[in-house]
């Protein structure tokens, strides 16, 4: 193996009431893929915030290109020649494409003035490397999510940067995004660069990586090469034992119909009908952009209908407003739990709660005692990692914050449960947490919703598929009798299956 180009050693790192890092070791290679996994709290993003300046190591040692290195932040990496894109983005909706990615760093003739054809015209080849079809003078709040994050890769990209770490990068992306992204990693690898690819998509470790690095509870497990090894080998080293069974689905007795949407149409929605019953997961498939999210987020009442029929327990209901959904019994947990689902300031007690609070109350007056006890429970049903309930829950790791935004919605304690993406960013051994909690509630009898982007996590633990292509059902089909090439078929509008009027 040739020399690492950056070394870090036997990292340790601590915060009140929790040991983040303990001897975490790591190294990256000149025209290599290392891909750094773990469950989450493994402490992969600690890590990279070591490295990159923005939390002091309390012990251990980092070396680039051969020299001790102690950087005061990410500007001082950056210019040394390390970038990092972070899963959560850091851009301005209201700057143009162009702005964004030199935002600091702007051309400038020598009296000071923006040399904005050079900056347009600079970025615009970023652009085209990537295969975005923008002009970079568009603003950055018209992009969809996906866009963003190519916009913070070519930022990453602008600084010619030796190492570049990604965090989640296809987190958001399409699969033609994504595409477009591993064409320019393989460039960057030809290039010399060495990366830090850091993903819970095991598939994708074997698509594009090299090699392997391991964390577990802040610690060092192991390195090795991606041709030694398979998933379950990797899953067994990330969180200590055999997943026997990825998607444990449970057969349940349905019982009659809780939800019924007829014609239903609305923003980005056209006349889609389809039932659920009682103790039935619905998943609901399809490719970005079908109108998944659009669909439930009309049924919860965030976004208006524009005609059809909502039939919640034989009563017609016409939620206008998200409140109007709680309180006839629909909760919605968003793909987006740090944008529409997480107040992240808060207590991990107060997100919890939020929603539930005039459950939690008497005479108006909250009842913090069964406040506390309800969160109690949640916190150990859930297995949540955080020291208090008090934990602000910024603080937490993606799968532990994934969990409360989850039990949120069920303090509610609705008649359906909606969840659109609620893996998403979420490592392995969290998602089987996740789908045990999913069978639990169903095995209770709870109506849900399954929204995801995983064809084999809609397959693995659904009833019924419902897919959706251009905002219309394309396909219904019994989870028996769904395939994945079934599934995609009617996603890209294919096959339209005669039952899913």
């Amino acid at each position: 193996m040739t020399q690492a180009i950056l070394q870090l050693s036997e990292i340790e790192k601590a915060f009140p009431g929790v040991k983040a890092l303990d001897r975490a070791s790591l190294n990256v290679y000149p025209g290599r893929v290392m891909a750094l996994l773990g469950e989450n709290g493994a402490g992969k993003s600690t890590l990279m915030k070591v490295l990159t300046g923005i939390h002091a190591l309390d012990a251990g040692s980092i070396h680039y290109q051969g020299s001790p290195v102690s950087f005061k932040g990410p500007r001082d990496s950056q210019q040394a020649g390390i970038s990092i894109i972070h899963q959560e983005l850091n851009l301005i909706p209201e700057l143009t494409i162009a702005e964004n990615i030199f935002l600091g760093r702007e051309f400038t003739s020598p009296l000071g003035r923006v040399q904005w054809n050079t900056m347009y015209h600079e970025a615009d080849l970023l652009l085209k490397r990537l295969n975005v079809k923008h002009s970079s003078k568009t603003l950055l709040g018209e992009l969809s999510l996906g866009e963003q994050q190519m916009v913070e890769i070519a930022k990453a990209l602008s600084f010619e940067s030796k190492v570049i770490i990604m965090d989640e990068p296809t987190d958001a992306l399409t699969d033609t995004e994504t595409e477009s992204l591993f064409k320019v990693i393989n460039e960057l690898r030809e290039q010399g660069c060495g990366i830090v690819y850091i993903s819970h998509r095991l598939k994708e470790i074997f698509e594009i990586c090299d090699d392997i690095t391991v964390l577990r509870d802040g610690k060092f497990i192991g390195e090795c090469l991606v041709s030694d090894t398979d998933e379950d080998g990797l899953i067994e080293m990330m969180v200590g034992r055999k997943l026997e069974e990825q998607y444990p689905r449970i057969e349940v007795s349905h019982g009659d119909t809780c939800l019924e949407v007829i014609g239903l149409t609305g923003s980005g929605v056209h006349d889609v009908s389809f039932n659920l019953k009682r103790g039935e997961i619905l998943g609901v498939s399809g490719l970005m952009g079908a109108g998944r999210t659009e669909l439930m987020k009309v049924i919860y009442g965030a976004l208006p209908s524009v005609r059809g029929v909502i039939n919640l327990d034989n009563k017609t209901i016409n939620p206008v407003s998200p409140q109007d959904g709680l309180a006839n019994g629909i909760a919605y947990i968003s793909e987006d739990r740090k944008g529409d689902g997480l107040v992240l300031g808060l207590s991990v007690k107060e997100n919890m709660s939020l929603c539930a609070l005039d459950k939690l109350s008497k005479n108006g007056r909250i009842q913090h005692n069964d406040e506390v006890i309800a969160v109690d429970d949640f916190i150990k049903l859930f297995n949540i990692k955080t020291p208090t309930r008090e934990q602000i829950i910024g603080n937490l790791s993606g799968g532990n914050q994934q969990k409360v935004a989850i039990a949120k919605g069920l303090m509610t304690k609705p008649k359906v449960l909606i969840l659109d993406e609620p893996t998403r960013g979420v490592d392995v051994g969290a998602k089987k947490e996740i789908y045990q909690l999913i069978n639990k509630f169903k095995a209770e009898g709870m109506s849900i919703i399954l929204v995801s982007s995983e064809m084999p996590e809609v397959l693995g633990m659904s009833d019924r598929i419902m897919v959706m292509h251009e905002g219309r059902v394309s396909g219904m089909f019994e989870a028996k009798e769904a395939d994945q090439e079934k599934l995609l078929a009617c996603a890209v509008g294919k096959q339209i299956n005669e039952e899913a009027a």
